[in-house]
């Protein structure tokens, strides 16, 4: 039998008490339970908060209460955090993964995270400067990886310190 048909069998045959979820827009007191976590420390675990604002690879989002479930990944960029209070606290992380749960639940695994008001604009446009030369250098070709890696991050950062 194939899967189709198995499936398409298994759904007639599915108790009529089986009640389907239904996505709808979030209500103002719906929160999100955030977990924001380091392999090394957990910035919050189980937060509710409203929205979170995330920079994924294919671009960036909002995810309010009764999101639904998805897996994005992350690329270098700010993770916007906005609690019931309407305050707005902001991380620049490396990149890593944000899973969306059933439950209003949202789990954020970073590499690295640091607030945005710990970086220096005139630090990042020195960095990203050295990162560009060594990139576009006569080094071998791992280190012009390595450096094109790493502008790339300094690129973001400084986006993020020009928008903040």
């Amino acid at each position: 039998m194939s899967a189709l048909r198995l499936l398409s069998s298994a759904a007639r045959h599915a108790p009529s008490a089986l009640v389907l979820q239904r996505r709808g827009y979030a209500e103002v007191a719906d929160k999100i339970k955030l977990s924001l976590v380091l392999p090394h420390q957990a910035i919050f675990t189980s937060a509710d908060v409203v929205q979170v604002n995330i920079s994924a690879a294919s671009g960036d989002m909002g995810i309010l209460a009764n999101h639904v479930p998805s897996i994005e990944p992350l690329r270098p960029g700010v993770v916007e955090v906005i609690d019931s209070g309407n305050t707005s606290k902001k991380w620049f992380v490396s990149g890593g993964f944000a899973n969306v749960h059933p439950g209003n639940k949202l789990t954020i695994n970073v590499v690295e995270a640091a607030p945005l008001e710990s970086f220096s604009p005139e630090a990042v446009r020195t960095n990203l400067s050295e990162a560009l030369k060594v990139a576009a250098g006569n080094g071998s070709e791992e280190d012009k990886i390595e450096a094109r890696i790493e502008a790339d991050v300094y690129e973001a950062l400084q986006h993020a310190l020009g928008s903040k």
